[in-house]
């Protein structure tokens, strides 16, 4: 079994540490390893080590026996079989409120009203929309509050105070964390964290207090955009629950449809052409409709070779912060047909002997024989 470290080393203070450094350094850690908020590899031991150090620690009469026998005292550990095991550490009253939003950016006040979930639609656009922009209009099912009990799920709107919460929204509730129990404060079930339930509930809406309808949303697509994109359409999401609070929104991600054959690269453009021997050697001009409307005209120099590409200025895409469009990026690609006649191989066979390199076996052979030799 593993011997537990001194419980001054967990919370990393000296033995002199004051009951105020104690405290700053377990808020400290318990902010980092709380098993419902960190991603620390093994944070719930480290959280379990953590709460039994500061429960020993904080109280003068342990700490004081601890400081005397250790973990092991005279007649056994002084702490009980499972270290602190059995001590009740308060968070919420330690850091000062609801742990979670004192942690995290809440405050000591709590209000009932709440905001709606936000909804995540995905809607695919061309890349002729990136060149050019695009006005979009698309029809959702959205949920809505219902119209019957204004989003209550209450019978008339006709609601009550929450009996288990007293209208607070949230209960207290204990659980146990390894040998230790806590006290933390969570969502009232019953009333969904409102403070009220309904006398009767809604016939319409069955209690939910919402409903659903077909809306067209419209929104532009601006130059440029790029994938994943989300336009906000606020207040369009979730209405709150129990009609209490604000809409959430509604989030629309742009989805840019791949190209046949142009590759994106921020706002370049770049396509792989396929062309003839002859076309790299003799050079050539090629004409490709392109998606701004007018002809890409693709100069091939003479003695190119496969692999070299031809940059287009300003032919690329808008870029989405400003300064014009960017390049079109052109890869030479060798065409090598599959199937060739007999007066084309009779062809080739007459340019092998005026294109291939004169006696290349033999001066690679030479090359190799001075190499051994020298």
């Amino acid at each position: 079994m593993a011997e537990k470290r001194d419980y001054y080393e967990v919370l990393g203070v000296a033995k002199s540490a004051s009951d105020k450094d104690l405290k700053n350094a377990f808020r400290s850690l318990a902010r980092k390893y709380h098993p419902d908020r960190s991603t620390e590899d093994d944070a719930e031991n480290m959280f379990k080590e953590i709460q039994e150090a500061y429960a020993v620690l904080s109280d003068s009469q342990k700490r004081a026996q601890y400081d005397r026998f250790g973990h092991q005292g005279a007649g056994g550990n002084p702490f009980g079989g499972s270290g602190a095991g059995g001590f009740n550490i308060n968070l919420e009253d330690l850091f000062g409120g609801d742990i979670f939003s004192s942690m995290f950016g809440g405050g000591r006040q709590r209000s009932n009203k709440r905001r709606g979930n936000d909804i995540l639609v995905r809607h695919t656009i061309d890349m002729e929309m990136v060149l050019n922009g695009s006005s979009e209009e698309i029809e959702l099912d959205l949920p809505c509050p219902c119209q019957s009990c204004e989003g209550t799920g209450a019978e008339d709107g006709d609601t009550t105070q929450c009996s288990p919460c007293g209208g607070q929204g949230r209960m207290r509730v204990r659980q146990q964390m390894g040998p230790f129990v806590q006290d933390v404060v969570k969502e009232c079930r019953d009333c969904a964290g409102v403070g009220e339930i309904a006398k009767s509930r809604c016939q319409d809406c069955r209690g939910s207090g919402r409903d659903t309808q077909t809306e067209t949303i419209r929104f532009d697509v601006p130059l440029g955009v790029e994938n994943g994109t989300r336009m906000r359409m606020r207040g369009k999401g979730e209405p709150a629950p129990r009609g209490k609070g604000s809409p959430g929104d509604l989030f629309v991600e742009l989805e840019v449809q791949e190209h046949p054959w142009f590759e994106r690269q921020n706002s370049d453009l770049i396509m792989s052409l396929p062309v003839g021997f002859t076309d790299l050697m003799l050079g050539n001009t090629i004409k490709l409709p392109h998606i701004d409307g007018d002809d890409l005209v693709v100069k091939i120099p003479s003695n190119s070779s496969a692999g070299h590409t031809i940059t287009i200025r300003k032919r690329g895409l808008p870029s989405s912060r400003g300064g014009g469009r960017g390049e079109v990026v052109v890869l030479l690609k060798l065409h090598v047909p599959k199937k060739l006649d007999k007066a084309t191989k009779k062809a080739l066979e007459q340019l092998r002997k005026v294109l291939s390199p004169k006696d290349i076996e033999a001066r690679i052979r030479k090359d190799a024989e001075d190499r051994r030799t020298n």
